[in-house]
This record gives C-alpha cells, structure tokens and sequence, in this order.
C-alpha cells in the first residue's frame, strides 16, 4: 500500500534570496541512513518512480509523491548543491497502516558515514565502498570504485575531513560544488595497512612516533602513513659503535745493529769491527694479517607482525 507525505504538492523557495527554487534537488532517501536512495513514485500503485534526485520546476514546485509504508528522509538543495532542508523520519500519511507506522530510528544509534567496517570478504557491499584508494563520485563522475547518486553523502564527508585526499582536476570552492561539477575523491588507501590511532587523538601527543619516518604526513594528521613492511636488512648504521683494541705482535729490544757496506768484502750484519754507523736498540715487526667474513649473510629479516588479512569497507 502507498500514501504520501506533506511535501507533496508544495512549492520551495530559495532560503536566501527567497525566490522559487528553480533547478533544486530532491533526494528521497531510506529513513535512519545518510544517503540510502529510496523510490518515490508519481502513483499511487507505485510504478512509476520519479528521478532521484527530482529537480524542480522553474516555480520550485514539488509534483505528487507516492511511497511505501513506512517513513521517509528527504534531503533538498538548490541548483548549486547548497542543502536548503533536510528531514528524517518522514512519516507516511495514508499508507496500509493507517498513518506511517513503525518506530523511528535515532540515526547516532546506527554506522554513520565515514565509519570504518572490517569484514571477513572480499566484493561489493551495500551501503559501502571499500578503502582501497581508488574513487567514488556522481554517476557521470567516472569515478572507478563506485560512480553512484548514494556516494554524495561519504563524497563530502572525505572532501571536507581529509585534504589531502586527491580530488580530480583539484579542490573547488566546497565539497558540494565538486559534487556538482561531476568531480571525484580517493578513498582512504587501506590495502596492506593496520589501523593504528593518531598519536594525539584531542589529547596532548604522547610521542609514540618519535624517531620514525613517515612516508606521507605526520604523526598527527588523519591518514598519514608509516612503515613500508617489506623485510629489511641490517645497514652499518644500524650497528652499535665500538672501539677495536690490542697489539700488533712486534718485539723490541737494546744492543746494537750495525750497518754496514759491501766495500772489502762479504756482508755481516752482526759482525765488529765494521764499516758504517752503530744504532742503538733494535725492532723486528712482527707479521700481517687477513682475516676471513664470518657470521650470517646479511639475509633480509621480516618486520610484519602476525596478522589476518580482511577487507576494510567505509559507510556510505
């Protein structure tokens, strides 16, 4: 059974200039969630849907709408994606059960947009996009993880809680304009990474990241990233400093060499008298050594804790 609601047959205007809101859209979405899409229809069989998003006339008028049992939340911008109303938990008059029924539903008791879903599987998940660092946009987006009317309300929550996520062709005036103009967002690059909370977190940072180098941003900033996992050799750097120490095995002594000539006949070098100055003291150098590599053979060593592989989906 169908019935209707008190927005149907009224007209909008512009909430600041107050003139009729030419060109605005009208989301019909499930009651409870933040972007849902959920049928409105032009009769009251419920058979022919109207577009969703539904744009006004050029006199902000809204035609008859017709729904399911139950309740309804609608969003409403103007042309330029500026939210001019917003109402959850639209009840709906005139359905089977006699004026809407079923209970409403506190939408802070539910996952919101932007919040993070682990699940043992792999694929598409209604209601989610996976944080695979690919895009999410409008249908005429293009963008390559989910190009979709029900991305909107994750578009502009990641437009506006992470800047450094890339936006194509670069970041316009406001997450809805982008929205507008057919733009699209990466989602948070989660592939081969744990979560691990930020070193503040609305407190004073406690410096658990102190001494290590992140490969994008800091050890305060949403999404930075840290470590690369792969297995790592020990460098020279990486050893701790020391002194080498002890003798060369030469000996020394006192008595006398004596150098002599080959002038007069064969040389004696220990032989007195002879020709030539007399040294006092002696040293005999004693031999060199080289010695051979021994331990390991510097294999490279993993540094990835024991962990389960999943796949980390976020709220639409």
């Amino acid at each position: 059974m169908s019935g209707t609601i008190s927005l149907s047959l009224t007209q909008r205007v512009d909430n600041i200039t107050h003139e009729p809101l030419n060109g605005g859209r009208l989301y019909f979405i499930q009651a409870g969630t933040t972007s849902t899409p959920q049928n409105a229809y032009q009769d009251s069989a419920l058979t022919l849907p109207w577009p969703n998003p539904l744009t006004l006339d050029e006199g902000g008028n809204i035609p008859q709408l017709f729904f399911d049992d139950g309740a309804i939340k609608i969003r409403l911008t103007n042309a330029a994606g500026v939210i001019q109303l917003v109402a959850d938990n639209i009840q709906v008059i005139g359905s089977s059960s006699g004026g809407g029924g079923g209970g409403t539903v506190d939408p802070t008791t539910v996952m919101q947009t932007g919040f993070l879903a682990p699940y043992y599987g792999v694929g598409i998940r209604s209601g989610f996009v996976r944080c695979n660092g690919r895009t999410i946009g409008s249908s005429s987006s293009g963008a390559t993880e989910r190009a979709n009317l029900d991305t909107q309300a994750l578009f502009e929550y990641l437009w506006n809680t992470d800047s450094n996520l890339t936006v194509s062709t670069g970041r316009g005036a406001s997450s809805s304009a982008d929205w507008i103009a057919n733009k699209t967002i990466a989602l948070p690059e989660g592939r081969g990474r744990s979560l691990t909370g930020l070193d503040d977190m609305g407190n004073i940072p406690v410096g658990m990241f102190t001494g290590s180098t992140f490969t994008s941003g800091s050890a305060t900033t949403l999404g930075s990233r840290i470590g690369s996992g792969a297995p790592r050799t020990i460098l020279t750097a990486n050893l701790p400093p020391y002194t080498p120490s002890g003798t060369n095995g030469s000996v020394s002594g006192t008595g006398k060499v004596v150098q002599v000539s080959q002038t007069g006949g064969p040389v004696n070098a220990l032989a007195e008298p002879a020709t030539g100055p007399i040294v006092d003291g002696w040293g005999l150098s004693g031999p060199t050594f080289t010695g051979t590599a021994q331990g390991g053979t510097s294999s490279p060593f993993d540094t990835l804790s024991p962990m389960i592989l999943i796949t980390i989906y976020i709220k639409l």
